[in-house]
């Protein structure tokens, strides 16, 4: 079955983008980007209907973009559609064209309801393309790059094993072989991104297997990326279409290397000792340009020599940006103007609280995202209950949420009890900004709801003569019960009469 989630506006440019710029298949960008083709063909056909093509659409927002195609159309169109599945059986007539085909529905309908000749033959293909279940390949230059895992690893001295990625493009076959400490989602797209920079550009789509390092969803007929894989296409402007599981005939190119790198590079390292990755891929280097250089027993030319001819020319050219690794995450907007991520807390603007938003994630940065567009972003930090703010993020003269105040949580605090209020005002006090304060002070009003108020106002006196503004302190002094201890009758302990005990009376 499709996915029937939300298409959001990134997708939606994404779809464009794969279409009017790469010229992809309906099926292979609903595969790449996990949606059916039904949505593809809709946005597809918006972005005609509206005049649109990729330059126009790259230089747009996500807000303009989404204007231009929603725009109701002005007129109804007069074409008539043909029936393709009548047609797909009339031509196992024999002598029957597609020439004839459209002339008759020319002759039925009028040449103003129907397309040109070129444009049938074009739709009736794509419709039959949609009846097949199997397609034999054709690479064309610069189109593909198929990666994959060789079975065999390298040993290192300290016992563990240096795993052997392996890339080869479709015309050529040229090769790449790189080691990598394991194979995580960054072990794959490191090394997917050192391909890329060894063949100097980058090919419309790279077609792995299905590892769960990098497929979401492994289905059979609409595998999903997941949004790291997602977002390493996009930085290099390609698409990821996973191949089938259980079916090596879609990836027969990255069988085939594999099997040559295990033959030609790995055993030949096999008497070598290794104390590092990066040693493995010194020993590597050289015998890829001896494998790429060999030559073909049945074809002119060696791999090296038709990658230069055929795919080289053709390859899209690599980003000037070095692609970071990054993870996604959904997070909301608190009360307090920060959203909060691995324990720490990044403000976003005051305009947001509340809504769920994107967080894109890399080494170094934090960038979070509303509908796609990045509405702030600050450089990374691992101090957990720790905040990072921008004070432009804290307007109070223009906060959308009013009833969030330091005011208004000081008045609530005092409706239980002057202790309470005098508490909470020390606690936004305390704070760099006020609205550090919110959580906490939120923490310390909920203990009303199950202890009662007037005990919380007991431990809040307890807390101040402490110097404490901590909630988790208030929360410890009510669990143990020593609000409801009045001060002066604790009965002064004495002990008992013992006989190895000499009492006061020995020390006159």
């Amino acid at each position: 079955m499709p996915d029937t989630r939300r298409i959001t506006m990134r997708q939606i440019k994404d779809v464009l983008r794969l279409k009017l710029e790469l010229h992809h298949s309906h099926q292979h960008i609903a595969a790449s980007l996990g949606i059916s083709k039904g949505v593809v063909a809709k946005y597809v056909k918006l972005a005609s209907a509206a005049g649109l093509h990729w330059p126009q659409i790259q230089a747009m927002d996500e807000t303009a973009l989404h204007s231009r195609l929603m725009v109701p159309p002005q007129r109804a169109s007069s074409f008539v559609a043909p029936d393709y599945a009548r047609l797909h059986h009339e031509l196992r007539r024999k002598g029957m064209t597609l020439m004839l085909l459209w002339q008759e529905h020319s002759e039925q309908h009028g040449d103003e309801s129907i397309h040109s000749y070129s444009q049938f033959c074009e739709n009736y293909r794509r419709f039959a393309k949609t009846l097949k279940r199997s397609m034999r390949q054709i690479h064309r230059a610069g189109e593909k790059m198929f990666i994959d895992y060789a079975g065999p690893t390298v040993g290192l001295t300290d016992a563990s094993r240096a795993h052997i990625f392996v890339a080869a493009l479709g015309a050529s076959g040229y090769t790449f072989a790189y080691a990598t400490p394991r194979e995580t989602t960054a072990d794959w797209l490191g090394a997917t991104a050192q391909a890329l920079r060894f063949y100097g550009g980058c090919t419309e789509l790279i077609v792995p297997d299905n590892p769960k390092a990098m497929i979401a969803n492994p289905d059979r007929y609409e595998p999903r990326a997941n949004d790291t894989v997602i977002d390493f296409a996009r930085h290099y402007g390609c698409s990821v279409l996973p191949a089938r599981p259980r079916h090596p005939q879609d990836k027969a190119k990255a069988e085939s290397a594999v099997q040559v790198v295990e033959r030609w590079i790995l055993m030949r390292l096999r008497h070598q000792k290794f104390e590092t990755v990066d040693e493995v891929n010194e020993a590597i280097a050289p015998l890829l340009v001896q494998l790429n250089n060999k030559p073909f027993q049945k074809l002119p030319g060696c791999r090296a020599s038709v990658f230069a001819q055929i795919d080289a020319p053709a390859l899209r050219a690599l980003p000037m940006q070095t692609w970071e690794l990054a993870v996604f995450k959904t997070v909301k907007v608190h009360i307090d103007q920060h959203i909060e991520f691995e324990g720490h807390r990044y403000s976003v603007p005051h305009a947001l609280v509340g809504v769920t938003l994107e967080v894109r994630v890399t080494q170094r940065t934090v960038e979070i995202l509303h509908r796609g567009q990045r509405v702030a972003s600050h450089m990374r930090c691992a101090h957990k209950g720790g905040f990072t703010t921008v004070p432009e993020h804290l307007s109070a003269a223009h906060r959308a949420h009013m009833q969030w105040s330091p005011a208004r949580l000081i008045h609530w605090a005092q409706d239980i009890g002057v202790a309470t209020g005098a508490l909470v005002a020390r606690m936004l006090q305390m704070r760099q900004h006020p609205e550090h304060g919110y959580r906490a002070c939120l923490a310390l009003l909920s203990l009303a709801k199950r202890y009662g108020k007037p005990r919380l106002e007991a431990a809040c006196l307890i807390a101040l003569e402490l110097g404490t503004t901590k909630s988790a302190d208030v929360r410890a002094i009510l669990a143990n019960g020593r609000d409801q201890v009045t001060p002066g009758t604790t009965p002064e302990w004495v002990s008992p009469p013992h006989a190895n005990v000499r009492g006061p009376a020995h020390y006159h």
